[in-house]
């Protein structure tokens, strides 16, 4: 039997456009699109069946913390500029952005999509927002808009308190309305706020945050109006928090730090809160610190994290054993995106013979069909292909074909 090891693994591409590090990623359209976004406070949607920019332009002037999508047609970015902006960017929306990218220097007063809201948040806590679908029963207006597909489900939106950094603000899109206000205890010295999560079940809403001092902990409110409760509290962290993730079977969440800890903890609002131990399931020392960027795949099965030491790595969410290391930057990451994986079935996209055509006379209507044919097929990869992306400080992103 051979002993010899096998040769590292490499990422099936890597997009090169950003002449800053890389803070964010995030599939759309299907995954038919990935979003990057930089420290300069570029955006860049890529096109992933052909690997080029579909629209790029300058959304903050100072760093983007994080983007995320909101329905089809809507894109969320926040920045280092206090400001959490919603655009409207459908596939049809691009033909009139800008296609030079960031590390060709295009000017700075190329076209954007257009601007739809536009909020003032604090961001002085290099916290990225966190959001979820509003459980709360909408307006008949807006309900019938949303049924009729005119306009996407009312979110909620999670931000650092603007006058305390300890505490956070949770707002309602569309109607820019501050919803709720969770304050920082005071009987725990935590620091600022440094990652979110927020989930709504119906009308009751939690939140998850983790913080400076390595605390994180839970809170809910039951009912609309009603003061939030803190259910749950641990330390597991001797560092900041980086990042966390609750995972889709959201009965637990996972939080990364400065230190070299994975933790795994309980969501007492799912698990009830007489039934839940409250203290971490699962506490891992992976000896690599520095580890944030912390994203689930949506079936639940595996997470990653981006690490400064340039390692991409895989975990299983159930045991949380190391699974894969993917190393081809050279230079620290910082973020990390998983195509999403649905039930639905590609496409077929192996046959490469054109389309045939028995009119001699249509030899154009041949090579046009072997044409969209050859498109289809670059889409549906693109598309059913289970991406993971990575951002990194040298400004590159790169797009690993994994389990």
């Amino acid at each position: 039997m051979s002993t010899e090891l096998l040769p590292p693994a490499q990422p099936s591409f890597v997009l090169r456009g950003h002449s800053a590090q890389v803070h964010a990623v995030r599939f759309t359209q299907g995954n038919t699109r990935l979003l990057s976004a930089d420290a300069d406070g570029w955006l860049v949607s890529w096109n992933l069946a052909s690997k080029r920019p579909a629209a790029v332009w300058r959304a903050h002037s100072n760093a983007v913390l994080g983007i995320g999508a909101w329905g089809q047609d809507r894109v969320i970015t926040h920045g280092r500029d206090s400001k959490l902006a919603v655009w409207q960017l459908d596939v049809k929306d691009e033909e009139a952005i800008g296609k030079t990218l960031p590390v060709d220097k295009p000017p700075t007063s190329t076209p954007q999509p257009w601007l739809l809201h536009m909020l003032t948040v604090n961001t002085l806590n290099f916290c990225s927002f966190a959001m979820c679908l509003d459980g709360m029963p909408q307006p008949h207006a807006i309900h019938a808009a949303v049924k009729a597909r005119k306009h996407p489900s009312p979110i909620l939106i999670a931000v650092p308190n603007t006058m305390d950094s300890g505490g956070i603000d949770i707002y309602q899109l569309p109607s820019e309305t501050r919803a709720a206000v969770i304050h920082a205890d005071r009987n725990i010295t935590t620091g600022m706020v440094m990652a979110l999560e927020i989930q709504a079940q119906s009308t009751k809403l939690q939140v998850v945050a983790g913080y400076e001092s390595g605390h994180t902990m839970v809170f809910v409110q039951a009912d609309p109006g009603a003061q939030f409760q803190r259910l749950y509290c641990a330390q597991s962290h001797s560092q900041p928090v980086l990042s966390m993730a609750i995972l889709p079977s959201q009965d637990c969440y996972l939080t990364t730090s400065a230190d070299a800890i994975v933790a795994k903890h309980p969501l007492p609002a799912a698990q009830g809160i007489w039934k839940t131990e409250l203290k971490p399931l699962k506490v891992v020392q992976t000896k690599h610190s520095g580890q944030q960027g912390l994203q689930v795949r949506s079936d639940g099965k595996i997470f990653a994290t981006a690490g400064w030491d340039a390692r991409v790595r895989v975990y299983s969410s159930k045991t949380t054993k190391e699974l894969a290391v993917l190393k081809w930057h050279k230079v620290g990451c910082y973020s990390t995106a998983f195509a999403e994986i649905g039930n639905f079935s590609p496409i077929e996209a192996e046959d490469d013979s054109p389309v045939k055509q028995e009119d001699t006379e249509g030899q154009d209507i041949v090579r046009t069909a072997a044409v969209n044919s050859v498109q289809q097929r670059r889409e549906a990869r693109a598309r059913f292909t289970h991406w993971l992306a990575a951002g990194s400080k040298d400004g590159k992103i790169s797009l690993w074909d994994i389990y």
